[in-house]
């Protein structure tokens, strides 16, 4: 199985007066306008999957909703291990329940980085830094995804998405 983590793109900053609740707050225009574009990309390159699953603040499943849109990407579905300070093992268990080959999953920093860590090594830790807002990781697995069975494939920055052929 391929299984693709993505960052959520650009989103506003918190702010407690525009959005107490910090599950509420979305991408900016420029956030989307660039996420489109690194679609576009991952379409152009002929990336596809079966599922995409997100964590259900609103940036995370908007980001989704464009990988839907301009990859043709399957509607997103929301997973609550995806959310913030989750456990990557959930991911893992949750992802390695589906009937895939290749599924997407759409969340937060320091999260990601903790669920690739533990993808590859089986333990959760921010060993590779941080993913960039856009940014998305290919994992490769020999069967379903376990803790520590996995390998990576490739990681790219928007920016590397999208520099010139």
């Amino acid at each position: 199985m391929i299984v693709y983590i993505v960052r959520h793109a650009i989103a506003f900053e918190r702010d407690d007066r525009k959005w107490p609740d910090d599950s509420e707050r979305p991408l900016t225009s420029e956030g989307k306008a660039r996420f489109r574009l690194v679609c576009r990309k991952l379409r152009k390159l002929g990336i596809g999957v079966d599922h995409v699953l997100s964590s259900g603040f609103v940036r995370a499943m908007q980001t989704a909703e464009i990988l839907h849109q301009e990859c043709e990407w399957p509607t997103p579905e929301k997973l609550a291990a995806l959310e913030p300070g989750r456990n990557p093992v959930e991911v893992i268990k949750a992802t390695a329940r589906r009937d895939a080959a290749a599924i997407a999953l759409v969340g937060h920093e320091p999260s990601l980085s903790e669920l690739l860590a533990c993808m590859l090594t089986g333990v959760g830790s921010q060993a590779f830094g941080k993913f960039k807002k856009g940014g998305i990781a290919c994992i490769e697995f020999k069967g379903r995804p376990a803790a520590g069975g996995g390998e990576l494939r490739w990681l790219a920055t928007p920016g590397l998405l999208l520099a010139e052929d």
